[in-house]
């Protein structure tokens, strides 16, 4: 069989930001360099067309933010549907937003309230700056402008929306009734006798529950099942993973490299006896001339080791060789160059003078750079004469409103967090030094308080990385093929136990989806579930860099609603639930509880001070169960209910009302603030639930 020769593609997930937050990648788009908008139909709500062409632009613009498919094209598409939904309603009450509103909405928002660029000299937004911004926007061309039209759209959406909600909020009124059943609800009580046989003593192989209940079930709650096109999916991953045999002659490989070797010199004509990196002089030159991975000139402390190896590791010393060890992918041996004492935190305060034009300066600073600079060497003098003084020096003096109150102090300061040259002086310098450091933010007077120093090791770490070898590659090939070739013939599952192989769960995957669950990104082969020529029962096999997949499609859902698979565990134990209390209900036979109990073959149990606001039964929630007890007479027996949990009968002993409360002010309070808090929630839920809506997205993919 020929050899496979493939490329390996290894890609990480770049993690998006939803809901609101996207204004503020929009706006910074908007002021560094502006976004492209244009206009068919991928999809319709409540009869009113989502543009293919703007759906795609904003697509788009928020993949080149860095999120990945399934993020943009699920969060663009519910933003679109949301927007609908809103727009109707704003428009049925005729709700607008004037500029005054749109300016009140604007000046709330942190990309605005805390720039810099749009504050006065007291701090405050100044309407003044941003209409200055605004005319810089419309004069940079039509295409910023209208972008910007684009995202003030968004802030006045965003402002409608709050605006809409208050008025529902305002519209919510509690009634002394409401109150008083609020109060009922947790004061009365009830004691009563049950009999119950539970579902579970039934066992679920004994109900079988057919797709087409399901299906039928879905279809008949409708609204509680709403949801994206879908396609069921069964696959299995075959992965290339490096045999015993590649590790053993990677470990080999890497072992030869230890020790010297004999090699012809062609200009001396001798052969010449060349050093292993076990005796090399010099063993950074050996790492980059013969590693997979070049040598690296950090410091690590023994926590930044590899956990199993930090400590033999750690405590070699200079010159001497830990390995070969396994770590990762690769196969490695390390040689420890130097051992140094080195700053893992320093605590330092600054006095920052900005000047005129320096990044982030306060737009009334008037210093020049010259003048900036000589005062702050002015101030260094001062700090190094009398060091003590430096904190009062920087709450007099700094530009920087974030260490103004702390004496200019930044505590626990590490590598990375500040600016280079900042960063340089600070761990560069002794406890207790005081200089000038320039930056793009202005002169900074910077005196190093204290240093949090641990030994740190430097590695030259020789390593070989593990892959698949050809012989291996064409193993997993031919178990590939075996898979494909006997499809058809056998359920899934059981060909994939009888190859030796996983066949993960049944999965229910989504159009843009970017993952299968447990194999990570394939973006291909979900393409391809999604294609128009797919149907169900169709298989197709994808060869990758890291392994052979091979994906069946059990089920093409287009109906807007949960597949059976999808909605399975949802209904299910509905449907079980309904067969058992069928099969429960002919063991329960007799007039009294005791009969009952005697045919059922248990026992009469009771229940004591249970309330309809805490409706549990033997640690069991059964609101029907208690709501029945609660309204029957004392010593009237039920008949037979269903309850979550099993079947019941019940006969009440006592109802203990709730005496009258002289007002009920205080649940009239808490019904109303939680009636209230719940309107964000629900309305755009029952907006949604009752929408028609038409997703074309799928016709993106064929």
């Amino acid at each position: 069989m020929a050899v496979l020769q493939k490329i390996r593609e290894r890609s990480g997930l770049l993690v998006g930001v939803i809901g609101f937050c996207l204004l503020a990648f929009i706006l910074g788009e908007l002021i560094n360099g502006g976004i492209s908008l244009s206009s068919r139909n991928v999809g319709s709500i409540n009869g009113k067309d989502i543009s293919t062409q703007d759906f795609l632009n904003k697509v788009n613009q928020a993949q080149q933010r860095g999120q990945t498919s399934s993020q943009v094209f699920n969060q663009i598409w519910n933003s679109e549907v949301r927007n609908i939904l809103f727009n109707e309603q704003f428009e049925k009450l005729g709700l607008r937003l004037g500029q005054d509103q749109l300016m009140n909405v604007i000046q709330t928002l942190p990309d605005f309230a805390q720039n810099p660029q749009f504050l006065n000299e007291a701090g405050m937004f100044d309407q003044n700056k941003f209409k200055q911004f605004v005319a810089g926007m419309k004069t940079a061309g039509s295409q910023q402008w209208n972008a910007w039209l684009d995202y003030e759209n968004q802030i006045e959406s965003f402002a409608k929306e709050q605006i809409y909600y208050a008025m529902i909020k305002g519209a919510i009124i509690t009634t002394s009734l409401e109150a008083k059943v609020a109060y009922r609800n947790e004061v009365k009580k009830v004691n009563f006798d049950y009999v119950t046989l539970p579902y579970s003593n039934i066992k679920d192989e004994e109900v079988k529950i057919s797709d087409k209940e399901i299906e039928d079930y879905i279809k008949k709650h409708e609204k509680q099942f709403k949801s994206d096109i879908s396609r069921v999916v069964d696959y299995v991953f075959i992965e290339n993973k490096p045999s015993k045999e590649d590790q053993d002659l990677v470990k080999k490989d890497i072992e030869d490299l230890l020790e010297a070797k004999v090699a012809f010199n062609s200009q001396t004509n001798k052969n010449d006896t060349i050093a292993g990196f076990r005796k090399t002089a010099n063993a950074i030159e050996f790492v980059n001339a013969n590693s997979d991975v070049p040598f690296d000139s950090v410091y690590y402390s023994k926590e930044q080791l590899p956990a199993e190896h930090s400590e033999a590791l750690f405590n070699l010393g200079v010159g001497e060789m830990y390995g070969p060890y396994l770590f990762n992918d690769y196969y490695c041996v390390s040689k420890v160059v130097n051992k140094k004492a080195d700053a893992d935190k320093v605590t330092a305060s600054h006095i920052l003078i900005a000047y005129k034009g320096a990044t982030s300066a306060n737009p009334n600073i008037t210093l020049t750079k010259e003048e900036a600079k000589a005062k702050a060497e002015s101030l260094m003098k001062q700090a190094q004469a009398n060091p003590a003084t430096f904190a009062s020096l920087a709450e007099a003096n700094t530009d920087d409103p974030g260490s103004k109150t702390t004496g200019g102090q930044y505590k626990d300061i590490t590598r990375g967090q500040m600016v280079t040259p900042f960063e340089n002086f600070i761990f560069s310098k002794p406890v207790g030094s005081i200089g000038v450091v320039e930056t793009d933010f202005g002169y900074h007077v910077i005196k190093v308080d204290e240093k949090n120093t641990e030994m740190r090791v430097q590695l030259a770490t020789l390593a070989k990385r593990i892959d698949a070898s050809a012989a291996t590659q064409d193993q997993v090939h031919a178990l590939a093929t075996k898979f494909e070739e006997r499809i058809n013939s056998q359920d899934f599952s059981k060909l994939a136990s009888d190859l030796g192989l996983i066949a993960h769960p049944t999965a229910t995957i989504k159009a843009f989806s970017d993952e299968l669950p447990g194999v990570g990104t394939h973006k291909e082969a979900i393409s391809w579930a999604f294609n128009k020529n797919t149907k169900a029962n169709d298989y197709k096999r994808f060869s990758t860099g890291d392994g052979e997949l091979i994906i069946r499609v059990k089920e093409v859902n287009n109906s807007g609603l949960m597949g059976v698979e999808e909605a399975r565990a949802q209904v299910q134990p509905i449907l079980m639930n309904k067969k058992k209390a069928e099969i429960l209900r002919k063991k329960m036979s007799g007039k009294s509880l005791e009969e009952i109990a005697k045919a059922a073959n248990t026992g009469v149990q009771r229940a004591s001070d249970v309330t309809i606001a805490n409706p549990t039964v033997n640690g069991f929630y059964e609101p029907k169960i208690v709501g029945a007890a609660l309204n029957r007479k004392a010593n009237e027996t039920s008949s037979l209910i269903d309850g979550r949990n099993g079947v019941y009968v019940i006969k009440t002993i006592q109802v203990v009302d709730a005496p009258q409360l002289p007002n009920y002010e205080a649940y009239k309070s808490r019904v109303f603030t939680n009636n209230r808090n719940t309107v964000n929630n629900t309305v755009f839920s029952a907006l949604y639930q009752n929408a028609d809506i038409e997703d074309n997205r799928v016709k993106l993919l064929n």
